[in-house]
């Protein structure tokens, strides 16, 4: 219950926050193919409990579109990868990687975020020559911070200005 329960929360997320709830995507459809993986990973087990849900907790931290669009990028792939190693002649396990595929594309910008951030974490800051690139470039990424956040504050105080709360 608990896979199927959270595996549908995640893609109805995805598709209702990006709008890829189309005609030819039928959640119900969906739902069944989810009720065959279900039973073929025996997801009723008891060890399924322990320790809380994979996803969605995490998915609740993630508020603004892009951010979410980030995680649920990701989130996807995953799936993908898990279901790389399952039974693909059966039809419900292709039904759900097509569909995982198609939202994975409409989300391939958080996937590139998603590089970035990795490409970040492999950055060896010990390194002398990356130390001089990232000092040249400092004032730089302080403007961009500067920017953001002064665009949210105005956004912020334009709201609370037209808001008569």
């Amino acid at each position: 219950m608990a896979f199927q329960t959270y595996s549908l929360f995640v893609l109805s997320v995805i598709m209702i926050s990006f709008g890829h709830v189309e005609n030819r995507l039928n959640l119900l459809q969906l739902q069944n193919d989810i009720d065959k993986l279900k039973a073929d990973f025996n997801s009723s087990h008891s060890d399924v409990a322990d320790g809380g849900p994979i996803f969605t907790e995490k998915l609740s931290s993630w508020t603004e579109r892009n951010e979410k669009r980030i995680i649920l990028s990701q989130i996807i792939s995953m799936y993908l990868k898990m279901l790389e190693n399952t039974d693909r002649s059966k039809a419900h396990v292709r039904n759900i990687s097509e569909e995982l595929h198609t939202l994975k594309e409409s989300l391939s910008d958080g996937s590139k975020k998603i590089e970035d951030l990795k490409d970040l974490t492999k950055l060896q800051m010990s390194d002398l020559k990356i130390q001089r690139k990232a000092v040249n470039e400092l004032f730089s990424v302080l403007q961009k911070l500067g920017d953001t956040s002064s665009s949210h504050k105005r956004k912020r105080s334009q709201f609370q200005r037209l808001c008569k709360c």
